[in-house]
């Protein structure tokens, strides 16, 4: 196969695109075949031995790869071949083969093309940790975006504008920051001609920065941080501004903030149940067209040494991507719909007796907003602040309110209403729950449906027929179910 090598440690002019043998995947890694693969800043690191990860050479930069599974090593349970997915490999993706870790691979989205499953994850699965999880970032607040028109930064104007800042973005050219307009940025700093400290103090009317989002260090940490409202959160990200500031930390007594470290890398490793539900999270926004990475530029393989130089030389803005097979790139996206729901109909009783043991149906999707939360908390008379208080929740280990479990359950009539009717009866009664499990908290905007399994039909008194079904409720981009119940029923 052909692969772009580094064989010493330096710049990307020393790289050498050649001929090598093809990976075999070990026990639990499988072996993809890399369709695309995005550039990022790490890579010109890795390729200087200025990282954190330090491969053996000769190895390839490229750590986020979208392609088609080619082999699957031993133990490996949950991915086949053929299958189209996207995965974070670390190194190894200027080929036209890779193999990584199962456990560092994903299902590509159905209506998603490799060229975005290669760009989506690392800059939007880093600035979302960075906003959720390390900010704790809120509806209102203000955010200051340094870098805002490389690959992170471009995704965290995005990202800061679906979750409701107000964002302030700051880039080294008029150019780069009418990208970030495009994508929702409040206000513009242009710092290599403005006052940064003076912009800020306009745009926030004295007030200061309540998270400030830096990949850049440099000389432009130091004004940042000297510009921070009380309890703010100062993210470091990384420093492609060249040089490691050196900072007064008597400021961060001063402004009551915090200095707060980003490393998704080992987020992902550490934490995957939280990594899990921010792809899960991101997803979703992608799939309603409120995310979008900004491709720069596509390169080929034989070239794609020339995407580092540009990212090294600050000319990339938003994502650098390598295409490494052109055919697997251009093939037409096949997104099969989903298949519309029936009701299942059943004409009898004693079709509903012949039933037991099926399976007999699943609701649509429903969106558990903010507004169903508190609206069940107040008829419930059950109002803590983990079910109500949007920016107190943000603080606690499920990053957002949380629906309360019984919330689930009493939305199971809506649900078999929708599941199954019975032709001619004058009445159904739900009438309870048995053996109810709650296993997972559902959080506020998820997603939840209920599949139905017919347990028990049995002879009820006054001619009635009494129902059992097992309701197990799922939350969309999660395979393990939420709640499961032994629902109650009496038809008559």
């Amino acid at each position: 196969m052909k692969a772009l090598l580094c064989t010493e440690f330096g710049p990307a002019e020393m790289l050498t695109f050649q001929e090598m043998n093809a990976p075999e995947p070990k026990e639990n890694e499988v072996l993809i075949k890399v369709a695309a693969c995005s550039a990022n800043f790490p890579d010109t690191l890795i390729i200087e031995n200025k990282y954190q990860f330090k491969p053996e050479l000769p190895f390839s930069p490229g750590g986020e790869v979208a392609g088609v599974i080619l082999k699957i090593g031993e133990n490996v349970k949950k991915l086949s071949i053929g299958q189209r997915v996207f995965a974070l490999c670390g190194w190894g993706g200027f080929a036209e083969e890779v193999c990584v870790g199962a456990d560092r691979v994903f299902p590509l989205l159905p209506y998603m093309d490799f060229v975005t499953g290669a760009s989506l994850m690392y800059n939007f699965g880093t600035s979302y940790h960075a906003l959720k999880n390390r900010a704790h970032l809120q509806k209102g607040e203000t955010l200051l975006v340094l870098g805002a028109a490389g690959g992170v930064g471009l995704a965290a104007v995005e990202l800061g504008k679906l979750m409701g800042a107000t964002v302030i973005a700051a880039a080294s050219t008029d150019e780069k920051l009418a990208i970030c307009k495009e994508k929702g940025a409040d206000f513009l700093i242009n710092y290599e001609t403005e006052d940064l400290r003076e912009k800020i103090k306009e745009y926030t009317q004295g007030k200061g920065i309540d998270v400030v989002y830096d990949p850049v260090g440099d000389k432009y940490a130091e004004p940042a941080l000297r510009s921070m409202a009380w309890n703010g959160r100062y993210l470091v990200l990384g420093f492609a501004g060249g040089e490691i500031p050196k900072l007064p930390f008597n400021l961060a007594l001063l402004k009551g903030c915090s200095v707060v470290g980003v490393f998704w890398g080992q987020f992902s490793k550490l934490q995957p149940r939280e990594n899990f539900e921010n792809i899960s999270e991101l997803a979703q926004w992608f799939k309603d067209g409120q995310l979008k990475p900004h491709i720069f530029k596509k390169y080929s393989l034989a070239d794609s040494a020339q995407a580092l130089v540009d990212l090294r030389e600050r000319k990339v803005v938003g994502k650098a991507v390598v295409v490494c097979d052109e055919e697997l790139v251009n093939e037409p996206i096949v997104n099969a719909a989903e298949p519309e729901k029936t009701k299942k109909i059943f004409q009898s009783f004693e079709e509903i007796k012949n039933a037991v043991g099926e399976i007999i149906g699943e609701s649509s999707w429903l969106k558990i907003t903010q507004d169903i939360i508190d609206s069940f908390a107040k008829a419930t008379f059950d109002e803590q602040w983990i079910h109500v208080n949007p920016e107190k929740a943000a603080q606690s280990p499920f990053g957002s309110t949380i629906a309360h479990g019984l919330l689930t359950l009493s939305l199971s009539p809506k649900f078999m209403y929708e599941i199954y009717e019975v032709k001619n009866s004058k009445m159904g009664i739900n009438y309870g729950s048995d053996k109810v499990r709650f296993l997972q908290p559902i959080k506020v905007n998820a997603n939840i449906k209920m599949v139905a399994k017919l347990l028990e039909a049995t002879e009820a008194p006054n001619g009635g027929l009494k129902m059992k079904i097992e309701g197990t409720y799922f939350v969309e981009n999660n395979p393990r179910p939420v709640c499961v119940a032994e629902l109650l029923s009496v038809i008559y």
